[in-house]
């Protein structure tokens, strides 16, 4: 027994010293400008140097990353397919859909975090409230509308979290076609509030066309650091935010994932790729193998939940 894992041992290193021995495809789980696509090719160009061996990246969009997902857990195990994949692919469509063909947990190698990508509230302004506790208020007194990117998107369920925490039981949801939908229903009155990607809302917040009451994270975001947080605000724990990670099939040995993890944690701190996700509205969520895998375990259940308390039917 002793001989077959120093034997195992020894065979991975060697695997562990020869990668990569070709290409690496890099699966971004997402349509082109997307948030993984992007970070993906920033990814890419610093593993590539790392490594000495290209890095490419490949869009598979479609079902929110499922299609990308189911993809790479059929692939082989030694680390020449990679996954950029958020929490749409690793805890949301799951929460939607327990019978996908995988399990996060169970059909990955969950390498490390890399970013997150929190929302912010946003209200117009002609509703009277300006700060989030005067917007309970307003809220429980009389029905307000807000608006989603989509039935069961991350502002579908974010929205869906807090209400429950704040009470709340009568809203309307108004679920639009995407980010950008939701801003102009927002701007245009159609919806009271939402909860949006920081991008989407930061001219409208500094012009004064939309009004930001917080963000939901449990850190204050350097794009918005006047922003507080619901934590801030009384809602302890509440920290939810759409998180992007490299993903591999189940079994990569163990010194591989070793190996990307730490040239990504390198890569995420060089200037170029830390101004680019500033940008963007993304944090550094840089962790090992161990956090990421209990990260995702918390996202699916805290999605699982949402989806339950927003009474979404899986179909």
């Amino acid at each position: 027994m002793r001989f077959l894992l120093l034997f195992a041992f020894l065979l991975g290193n060697a695997a562990a010293q020869d990668y990569p021995s070709k290409n690496v495809r890099l699966i971004a789980a997402a349509a082109p400008g997307g948030n993984p696509d992007v970070l993906a090719r920033m990814l890419a160009a610093k593993l590539s140097d790392a490594f000495g061996k290209p890095f490419v990246v490949e869009n598979v969009p479609g079902a929110g990353g499922v299609v990308a997902a189911e993809q790479v857990a059929r692939a082989a195990a030694d680390g020449h397919t990679l996954m950029l994949g958020d929490s749409g692919a690793m805890a949301i469509n799951v929460a939607l859909n327990p019978k996908l063909s995988y399990n996060p947990l169970k059909d990955f190698t969950l390498i490390t975090a890399l970013a997150a990508v929190p929302t912010v509230l946003v209200t117009n302004p002609s509703l009277p409230a300006t700060t989030l506790n005067e917007y309970v208020r307003e809220a429980k007194a009389r029905q307000l509308a807000y608006g989603s990117a989509g039935n069961g998107s991350v502002h579908h369920l974010t929205m869906a979290v807090f209400l429950s925490r704040a009470g709340i039981d009568n809203m309307l949801h108004v679920p639009y076609k995407g980010g950008t939908a939701l801003v102009a229903g927002l701007l245009g009155g159609e919806v009271q509030a939402g909860w949006s990607g920081i991008p989407n809302v930061t001219s409208h917040i500094k012009s004064g066309k939309l009004r930001v009451l917080c963000i939901s994270t449990a850190r204050r975001s350097p794009s918005l650091p006047d922003v507080p947080t619901a934590v801030e605000l009384g809602f302890s724990g509440f920290d939810i935010a759409t998180v992007i990670g490299l993903q591999a099939p189940a079994g990569l040995p163990r010194e591989i994932a070793a190996r990307l993890q730490a040239a990504a944690a390198r890569a995420l701190r060089e200037p170029d790729i830390a101004e680019r996700m500033a940008n963007l509205g993304m944090e550094l969520r840089e962790n090992g193998t161990e956090h990421y895998a209990r990260f995702v375990r918390e996202d699916l259940e805290r999605y699982i939940g949402a989806v339950k308390t927003a009474g979404i039917k899986n179909e």
